[in-house]
């Protein structure tokens, strides 16, 4: 049997893990488009970015399987465990989400999901 101060910890906990969780519910079907800017070279580090626009070059890196993008300029980085799951060509015109970061001083738009970019037109 628990005493007093264990129920009232026991719901806390189950009230604070039933918050999250539906949090991460909520959170997870709205529209990335209502919470990302587009992207500028002044874009912060870590913001949530949309870039649209023609890709000019895309190669798999010779380590890891990731692919590496140019889309207006700018770096697109596409780990590998989503690389298997987004085909890609030079021309392809895509709207894409991800987060900007800096990588070895280069600014870049990393994907975080196969759904973050789409294709508009393909070559």
């Amino acid at each position: 049997m628990l005493v007093r101060q264990e129920r009232i910890a026991f719901l806390l906990l189950c009230f604070v893990s039933v918050s999250i969780i539906a949090t991460t519910f909520i959170l997870s079907g709205i529209d990335k488009s209502i919470l990302a800017s587009d992207y500028t070279p002044r874009s912060d580090e870590g913001s949530l970015v949309h870039l649209e626009g023609e890709i000019k070059e895309v190669h798999t890196t010779k380590t890891g399987g990731h692919i590496l993008a140019t889309i207006n300029g700018t770096a697109v980085f596409i780990p590998a465990t989503l690389a298997g799951k987004v085909v890609l060509h030079e021309g392809d015109y895509v709207s894409l989400y991800g987060l900007v970061q800096t990588y070895q001083g280069e600014r870049e738009v990393v994907l975080n999901s196969h759904s973050d970019i789409t294709i508009l037109n393909r070559r």
